[in-house]
């Protein structure tokens, strides 16, 4: 599905945030009064009929693709300018606003403004023909959670002062969490770092009745009068107290199920695996966020968040320690030991291959899905021990199953070892095969940074059996390289020699990982010092009025940055003609930039021409000065 530019711009009326009254509370107040004057009673009734009739011919036509429809605060008019003679709109000429949300999460024929475009054509003519003072606007669910990626909140704003007409659960979600978190911010607005709705709402699988889960981080860094654990607890018992209160408020009757994390108990969830910090980070959406959440749910996004070592290796302890548990208290504990028994393991199995841990639901479908059906390396009836415990499990918890019998838990434990036997050795196949692949990658990774640093050096081609006389020659001898990366250097190659003739082994291994890291530190370093230095002398920088520009001559472009220190940068490109002179100037960008930075090869000198002076003049004035070792 194509993603849009602008989500927002799907809600139609561009006052909309300046309508924002109380008034479908107040009506609705109204509506339950015991007396009413007789023309305010049959106008109620009227719009009650309209607002019924537009809801049923909406859910007949679209189904379950409407999750909510709700009646949106009258627009407030602008104020008259002075002088302005007012004109008040005829009494039968009153726009009803109406907010429809369509969940567009499995479209998977058309495109997200195609699917807009349907759906908004379909409800407005059935609104037109109800009544054409009814306004429809049609916003699509991921657009409302693009919003909160981008922290426009605005949308839910205008959500939680509506009077709901039909909901799924996600209106309500949506009108309780926003009424909540702005409770919390205007009291605790300093510590709170972010304010997530999580769970099945946002996660596709919600009902009318399913708890509404919000996750709150609170700031604990700072923290001085108190301890971490005091700090926490102080807050999490009043931001609980917050929620009943609005839940009170709204007449919502969903458990508003809120979780109070301090940011530095989520970060070491985070490092230690914790497959539920994984799927919040994974499925959250923000209503808040100070830049904390959305950063971490990038990296999770491109791969760069990833489990450690250490928290691997006890994920898959566990299992042998959870069979031993299981035959000392066999009837006690032995469904939830043979439970995570197999379970922890297996997802310990998803992590070493390279996905985060999903749920203890989704565990079984995912590990057929990559090791039976992708990778063929495991067979289909370990999923079926593995599916049958997580199902068994999950009917003791709700209370479809009263207990197990002996049989069934010997059967359970029988299998468990079964199958913890068959993931130890298919946990050592993954991991040889992730030994090698890293082996590889490091070896390239290295060669390609050599390579870099011996073409700043002025050498451009070089072949692999040259490589370490080259690196010995012009950066070890010179004394450009410490010496002891020679070493490190030759333990990579040797390994990838021995992966060759697939002789490799673990010592091998640890032996080209162990100084790997500080010579591909050290290489990067210097390139990027000896790259800087080039760099700043085709520099010109200067003063115009209070002012810093800068000018960069490459080759035949030059940029321009008119004030170095302004939030938002204005870079241009100009080209660089034979006299020096600078051509006529174009909006450029900070990538742009970067990219011909990156492919330029500076000259050991830099010489500047008179028409150089010249051009700049007309840019930064003839008043300009120009700074000297800056």
């Amino acid at each position: 599905m194509a993603k849009k530019d602008k989500p927002s711009k799907s809600v139609a009326h561009p006052k909309e945030l300046k309508a924002v009254t109380t008034a479908p509370q107040e009506m609705e107040a109204a509506a339950n009064l015991p007396k009413l004057p007789p023309e305010l009673e049959k106008k109620l009734k009227a719009l009650k009929e309209k607002l019924d009739s537009f809801k049923e011919k909406i859910i007949a036509k679209f189904g379950d693709y409407i999750v909510g429809i709700t009646l949106l605060p009258p627009e407030k008019p602008a104020p008259p300018k002075e002088g302005e003679k007012v004109e008040e709109k005829p009494k039968d000429d009153q726009k009803i606003q109406v907010l429809v949300v369509v969940d567009d999460t499995d479209s998977k024929k058309m495109s997200k403004d195609e699917l807009h475009q349907k759906f908004s054509t379909i409800i407005a003519k059935i609104a037109e023909d109800i009544d054409k003072n009814l306004v429809p606007q049609s916003v699509l669910l991921t657009d409302i959670w693009q919003n909160c990626y981008d922290a426009k909140y605005e949308l839910n704003k205008l959500i939680s002062l509506g009077a709901p007409i039909h909901d799924t659960g996600m209106l309500a979600a949506i009108k309780i969490a926003e009424i909540h978190k702005t409770m919390v911010l205007k009291k605790f607005e300093k510590y709170i770092l972010s304010y997530v709705l999580a769970g099945s709402l946002t996660q596709g699988r919600a009902t009318a009745t399913s708890d509404i889960d919000v996750w709150i981080v609170i700031d604990d860094t700072d923290v001085k009068k108190m301890s971490r654990a005091e700090l926490k607890d102080k807050l999490r018992a009043i931001i609980i107290g917050m929620g009943i209160e609005a839940g009170e408020m709204t007449g919502i009757k969903n458990k508003l199920n809120i979780q109070v994390y301090i940011l530095t108990d989520f970060w070491e969830s985070l490092k230690e695996a914790n497959p539920i910090i994984f799927t919040l980070l994974r499925d959250g959406v923000p209503f808040y966020d100070r830049g904390i959440f959305m950063p971490w749910k990038q990296l999770l996004r491109m791969g760069r968040i990833k489990p450690s070592r250490e928290a691997i290796e006890l994920f898959m302890s566990t299992g042998e320690q959870s069979i031993s548990r299981v035959k000392l208290r066999l009837k006690d504990m032995g469904m939830e030991d043979t439970y995570y028994a197999i379970l922890t393991p297996s997802q310990a199995a998803l992590m070493l291959y390279g996905i985060p841990p999903p749920t203890p639901r989704e565990t079984p479908d995912v590990m057929e899905e990559i090791f039976v059906k992708k990778e063929k390396i495991l067979e289909p009836e370990y999923i079926k021990i593995l599916r049958n415990n997580v199902d068994i499990r999950k009917k003791i918890e709700h209370g479809d199953k009263k207990e197990l019998t002996g049989k069934e838990l010997d059967e359970l434990i029988e299998n468990a070892e079964k199958y913890l036997k068959r993931i130890n050795e298919l946990f050592k196949e993954i991991e040889g095969r992730h030994d090698e692949r890293n082996i590889l990658l490091l070896y390239d990774e290295i060669m390609t940074i050599i390579r870099d640093v011996l073409k700043l050096e002025g050498i451009e081609k070089v072949q692999d059996e040259e490589i370490i006389k080259l690196f010995e020659g012009e950066l070890i001898t010179t004394g450009k390289v410490p010496a002891r990366y020679l070493r490190d250097l030759n333990e990579i190659i040797e390994a990838k020699r021995k992966h060759d003739q697939k002789k490799l082994s673990k010592a091998d291994i640890e032996n080209a990982h162990k100084g790997s890291s500080g010579l591909i530190k050290f290489l990067v370093e210097y390139m990027q010092r000896k790259r800087g230095r080039e760099l700043e002398r085709a520099k010109i920088r200067v003063k115009h009025g209070s002012k810093f520009g800068e000018v960069i001559l490459l080759d035949k472009i030059a940029f321009v940055i008119p004030d170095v220190d302004a939030k938002e940068q204005l870079i241009e490109k100009a080209k660089l003609n034979p006299d020096g002179s600078l051509g006529t100037r174009e909006k450029s960008s900070l990538e742009e930039l970067e990219k011909e930075l990156a492919a330029a090869k500076f000259p050991a000198r830099t010489f500047i021409k008179e028409a150089v002076f010249e051009s700049m003049k007309d840019i930064f004035g003839r008043e300009m000065e120009v700074l000297l070792s800056y």
